[in-house]
């Protein structure tokens, strides 16, 4: 079992920035591929970004790229989400998830692929 805790979300104006963390409870999370999602109110739960298990394939939803950018500290058992040029339309709760045990990376943006998830941390972008 894996616990996995977000954190860094707040208030931030438009265009600016803001760090998400996903950090987890068991070693063998560096083996995992790691997803974030975000879910803004009255929408479904959509994929933001992810990463497999040594940050050297990354993939992203086309609302986010070249904005977005995660990445990964294996000794820390971290995973990071470095979102710049926030727009309102980025607000949401942010989850990461992990484990792909079913489909492997070719599930990635799929959130029924994902074994583990996090409860989420608030992103709020104002205009």
């Amino acid at each position: 079992q894996v616990q996995l805790v977000e954190s860094g979300g707040g208030l931030v104006q438009a265009g600016g920035t803001l760090r998400l963390s996903c950090a987890a409870s068991e070693r063998t999370f560096s083996t995992y591929a790691v997803g974030w999602f975000r879910q803004a109110p009255g929408k479904e739960r959509e994929f933001v970004a992810a990463t497999n298990w040594n940050a050297d394939t990354t993939s992203y939803a086309d609302s986010v790229k070249g904005r977005f950018t995660i990445s990964r500290d294996n000794a820390k058992n971290t995973v990071y989400l470095q979102m710049n040029n926030l727009k309102p339309e980025d607000t949401a709760v942010y989850f990461c998830a992990t484990k792909l045990s079913a489909t492997g990376w070719g599930g990635r943006t799929t959130l029924e692929n994902y074994d583990y998830w996090g409860q989420g941390t608030q992103v709020t972008v104002s205009s």
